[in-house]
């Protein structure tokens, strides 16, 4: 059987133009999974103290109308919240974030969005003119930054929140300078840059998945 991530690269073969090879898979900076974490910690504790708070009778002090018969409610009502919370909050934004991944290959940069609702976007290597890199403050202090690639008329196109940015700006540009020319990839066969490999198993030559993972 095959594990996720044997399966994770089977698929992102498939996705592969003849000959192309994936450099490196990031997903965004962790940052914005600092508050879901600490809500993570904070909320149940806070569950648990309340619970306890209930069960000691504190209620019936403050509300006399408030009998012993409430406190299985109350109890479930914070468990209740408690989950609610961590569900809709914590896990929400740490799916969100896994869902995001920027995919540089030899040919094209790849930006995959969402896990039920599927969205993505690619720019091929050759019409990008430009890479610029964007950080405010706090992404200066966790090396992270927003990449532009400027594409010329067909607009720009933005990676927002990427890790170690300067790295994977060099990565671009290593990728970029080693495109083949017009000449050698029409003395290749004219490989088409919007064609979609199906299947690679039967390939004279070997796909690689190299580069390091910057998660």
């Amino acid at each position: 059987m095959w594990s996720i991530c044997g399966l994770r690269k089977a698929v992102m073969r498939k996705e592969l133009l003849p000959g192309e090879q994936v450099i490196t898979i990031t997903r965004q900076q962790a940052r914005s999974l600092f508050l879901p974490t600490l809500a993570f910690i904070v909320v149940p504790a806070l569950a648990a103290y309340a619970c306890a708070w209930i069960i000691k009778g504190n209620p019936q002090r403050l509300a006399p109308f408030i009998t012993v018969e409430w406190t299985p409610w109350l109890v479930g009502a914070c468990v209740a919240v408690a989950g609610f919370v961590l569900v809709a909050y914590s896990l929400k934004r740490v799916l969100k974030w896994r869902s995001v991944r920027f995919i540089l290959t030899s040919r094209r940069i790849i930006a995959k969005y969402g896990m039920f609702r599927r969205g993505d976007w690619q720019v091929s290597l050759m019409a990008v003119r430009s890479v610029g890199v964007h950080q405010n403050l706090l992404q200066r202090t966790l090396h992270s930054g927003n990449i532009s690639l400027d594409t010329g008329p067909s607009g720009e196109a933005v990676l927002t929140d990427v890790p170690e940015v300067g790295k994977f700006r060099g990565y671009i540009l290593d990728a970029m300078d080693e495109l083949p020319s017009a000449g050698t990839l029409e003395a290749n066969g004219g490989i088409f840059e919007g064609e979609v490999l199906q299947d690679v198993d039967g390939l004279p030559w070997e796909l690689r998945e190299g580069g390091r993972d910057e998660r």
